[in-house]
Parts: C-alpha cells; structure tokens; sequence
C-alpha cells in the first residue's frame, strides 16, 4: 500500500517553503522567493492569501505533484493563542484568529489558512497547524517578571525545538516524555529552553526582547537605559523597535547579521568580531547555566540546533562554560518541512491524537 502524501506549507516573509512527502520521505522541496514589488501591491499579510496559495498550486502543478493524492496538509502555525505543544485541526476559530491577526501580523498566519483552503478543495484531505512560535507550557512562576503591567510571554521556535527533542530521545531510546533537556536554537533568533518531561517550562522570549542577543535582535536590555532612550525624543516608537527585532544584535555591533560572516571574521583575526562573538557564546552559557537551576539541577542532555551550531567556535566556547551540567549534543542546522509533516504523518498513523483550538 503507497505511504499517504503530505503537503507542508511554510510561509516566510519574503518566501514559502513547500514540501511533499510521501509517509516519511520527501518527494519535493521548493522555497518560492517573492520580490518586494511583487509584495509591494499588498497592504496586510492576509491580503497576499490567493497571491501565495496561487504560486503554490502552481508548482505543484509544473512538478507533477499529484494534489489529489494528497491526504494532509500541514501549514506553520501563526500568532494565534497560546495554546500547549502540539498538532491542530484547522477550525472555525483557527482560521479566524489566523484572518484578523488579532495577536499580529507575521507571514506564518498564512500557513493554516492556505492549508485549510487547499484541503478543501481535496475529496479526502485534513488541513493541520503544528507547534507555532506561541507555544505556551510556562510554568505559572515563570511568567512574572517584577512588575504586574509586565508578562514574560512564551514565543519561541517551538516546531523545531520539540522535533529535535523528539529525535534526540529516539537516538537514546527513551521516551521524550520522560527527559529532561535543555534545547538552544541558534539562528536569526535565539530561543533557550527548559523541557521538563515534555513540557517546555520556561524560555526566553525570542521575538522582541528577552534572552541572548542574536544575529538581529537584542535579547534583554538594561531596563533604566532603554526608559532613557525611548524619551530622549531622537527616536520614534518604531524605530526603537527596529533597534530591538531586526537591527540590534549583530547588525548593531558587526553590519551583518549574517552568523557564518561573523565567524569567518573571527577565523580571520577580526578583533571587534571576536569580542562579540565571544559575548554572545558567553549570554548563551549564562543561559543555558540559569535554565540548569530551573530544571534543578536534572538535565540528561544539552542540546544546540539551528543554523549557528554549525559554527564549531561557538559551540566550544558554550561548551566549556556548560559540559560539567550534562552532555553536550549538537543537531546543526533545522529541517522545518520535515517537521510540519511528521507532525501530520504521525496524525495519520494515529500515533497523536490532534487538538482542538478554541
């Protein structure tokens, strides 16, 4: 009997990964990049829907995809509720939510509604959403922060986190259910995490300001400094925060925020890039040492993923701050398509059961 076909439906901000596997083993991979003219006639993230859904059905077309074959898909989870880890069924409220942006505007809302309208237009298929950045399993004394007028929230790359938690565990024959790890995903944000018997208890806040500094953003900031800034009047509301989510990091420090630059610069003898490159192995260490102390002392890995873990400087300067708290374990780089559909592959062999939003 042929493994049921997934569509995985990834959407960035200047692009949309599409992917098709077949059970577990992808048949097609295409990032469609979108030009800012092509962008430029559109308003809001959601006014690009037949925009993108149109490019897509058309390359699956020019590639021979059979879309009638297809019994999932499977879009990237938007700014939506948080909600806990795990695989839902686009509904009613999903889409509605995904539609007006309630909790903001960011290409991934279009994920759940392309997958849904797709699915539809299919005799035997399921649209699915997967792990979103909003992923929320704080524990409650991990939300307050010192002040009631201000919430830590959960935003975090909560799909490849917990894919590459689930791979590790497999690679250790164990349950994930069961394991205590700290995960860091290095890339153009940096997210740290603490899953305590498959729930992430706490984590930085890696979208606007909490955590480690990253390629472009700020990570935290000394509060008094950042008052005094913002009505010092030399900087508007918005660019101050450009200077926290896309301009800082990096960018501020090095022009760039390009990671493999910076460190060919360290390789080269770069001193300015080295003190920053430095510093940012050091924010990471103290992280992951204060994530130690939430998970008690009982951590059985130390795992770093993304794009950066690549970069072997870092990761030993990381390592030699944090090795004495558990094992070290580098899964280098992130494969989000094949997370999105063994998220719906294991939906439909029936090893999850989805969830419903509400």
């Amino acid at each position: 009997m042929e493994e049921q076909r997934i569509l995985a439906i990834n959407p960035g901000s200047t692009s949309t990964k599409i992917a098709v596997f077949q059970g577990s083993k992808s048949v097609f991979l295409k990032n469609i990049k979108h030009t800012s003219e092509e962008l430029k006639p559109f308003n809001s993230i959601v006014e690009q829907f037949s925009f993108r859904k149109d490019i897509i059905l058309k390359e699956l077309k020019d590639a021979g995809i059979e879309i009638d074959l297809i019994t999932a898909v499977v879009g990237r989870g938007g700014l939506v509720k948080p909600i806990e880890s795990g695989v839902y069924e686009v509904n009613d409220a999903l889409i509605t939510d995904l539609r007006e942006s309630k909790l903001g505007e960011h290409a991934s809302n279009l994920g759940g509604l392309i997958a849904s309208d797709i699915a539809k237009s299919l005799d035997n298929a399921r649209a699915f959403i997967a792990d979103p950045v909003v992923v929320d399993e704080l524990e409650d004394v991990a939300r307050y922060t010192g002040h009631p007028k201000f919430v830590r929230h959960s935003i975090f790359h909560a799909l490849n986190q917990k894919a590459i938690a689930r791979k590790y565990a497999k690679s250790v024959d164990k349950p994930y259910e069961e394991l205590n790890l700290i995960i860091a995903h290095l890339g153009g944000g940096i997210s740290v995490g603490a899953h305590k018997t498959g729930r992430v208890i706490d984590v930085n806040n890696a979208l606007d300001g909490e955590g480690p500094f990253s390629p472009e953003r700020v990570g935290t900031l000394p509060c008094g400094q950042v008052a005094k800034l913002c009505f010092s009047g030399e900087y508007t509301h918005d660019e101050v925060k450009k200077m926290i989510k896309g301009e800082g990091g990096f960018v501020a420090y090095l022009g760039t925020n390009d990671a493999y630059d910076v460190e060919m610069r360290v390789k080269d003898g770069d001193a300015e890039a080295q003190k920053i490159h430095d510093a940012i192995a050091y924010q990471l260490g103290k992280e992951i040492g204060s994530l130690s102390a939430v998970l008690k002392g009982k951590v059985d890995a130390i795992i770093f993923t993304g794009g950066m873990a690549y970069d072997k400087i870092l990761i030993d300067y990381i390592k030699q701050m944090v090795d004495f708290i558990a094992p070290v374990v580098v899964y280098p780089g992130e494969d989000e398509m094949e997370a999105l559909a063994m998220n719906g592959y294991m939906v439909l062999k029936g090893e999850v059961e989805p969830k419903v939003y509400v």
